[in-house]
């Protein structure tokens, strides 16, 4: 069952054209990676996709509803999206970063205020920040930074969430921990997640499906062993790969040669 259709999506930025005419559904409570070359319009695709930006053409349908009839508290209860450089208020702290997070579910008529605590506690505790809650955006390192703004997209606690480059800045263990966290809200929540990802292994060990985008179509969108079986990685980064496998049979990849 889709969860998000986009239909006829065209898209540019100052007259140049960055997406054209897409077609395309997301599988509810699924992980959906999004690959390409750089350039290739998938941070865009996602910006579309989550409402981020108005296209030039093309409907996007969240559970069977245009996306753009639906007021912003809605939209926000549906879907979490978290762009790649997002802009950090000064002296604010991380916990009152995160607790933005929740204003989609405030309610004139109803205390959430506990609610609300229980929630943004575990938002930082996955994300490894209940020790810096009160320590200053300004303080961070980068990679802290990161952190504090997926903790802030798990508080929202919207059935889908867009994540775009969300390893960006973190060190490998943070990386790896941010993926099984994701991957257990899909499995354990049953939340569906849509990410840009610059690793290609990242993609393939998380996902469930991959969309592959190359010159603003979409090549490809398919599941993983279908991806991996009909080379659609080498046909658009022209590289050699040489796929293993790893004890639990998920395809990684290797390579160190071009194909001209």
């Amino acid at each position: 069952m889709a969860c998000i259709s986009v239909q006829g999506l065209t898209a540019s930025y100052s007259k140049s054209k960055i997406l054209d005419n897409i077609d395309l559904e997301f599988i509810q409570k699924k992980v959906t990676a999004i690959v390409g070359p750089n350039g290739s319009g998938k941070s865009t695709l996602l910006k579309a996709i989550a409402g981020s930006m108005k296209p030039d053409q093309g409907i996007v349908h969240i559970n069977g509803q245009n996306m753009h009839s639906l007021k912003k508290k809605e939209l926000a209860k549906i879907l979490a999206f978290l762009p790649q450089s997002p802009e950090t208020p000064k002296d604010i702290t991380i916990e009152q970063l995160v607790s933005y997070g929740r204003y989609s579910h405030q309610n004139l008529f109803k205390n959430t205020k506990f609610e609300d605590k229980k929630i943004i506690d575990w938002a930082l505790q996955a994300t490894d920040l209940i020790q810096l809650s009160q320590s200053s955006m300004s303080e961070l390192s980068g990679g802290q930074r990161q952190r504090a703004w997926i903790a802030m997209a798990l508080a929202q606690n919207s059935d889908c969430l867009f994540l775009d480059e969300v390893t960006t800045y973190l060190d490998i263990r943070h990386q790896i921990e941010i993926l099984n966290l994701l991957k257990s809200l899909n499995q354990e929540k049953s939340k569906t997640i849509i990410m840009v990802l610059h690793d290609i292994n990242h993609a393939l060990h998380y996902s469930d499906y991959i969309v592959v985008v190359k010159n603003g179509k979409i090549f490809a969108h398919d599941c993983i062993e279908s991806i991996v079986e009909n080379k659609v990685l080498e046909n658009v980064f022209k590289v050699k790969f040489k796929v293993l496998y790893d004890e639990n049979k998920k395809p990684f990849i290797v390579s160190n040669e071009l194909i001209n």
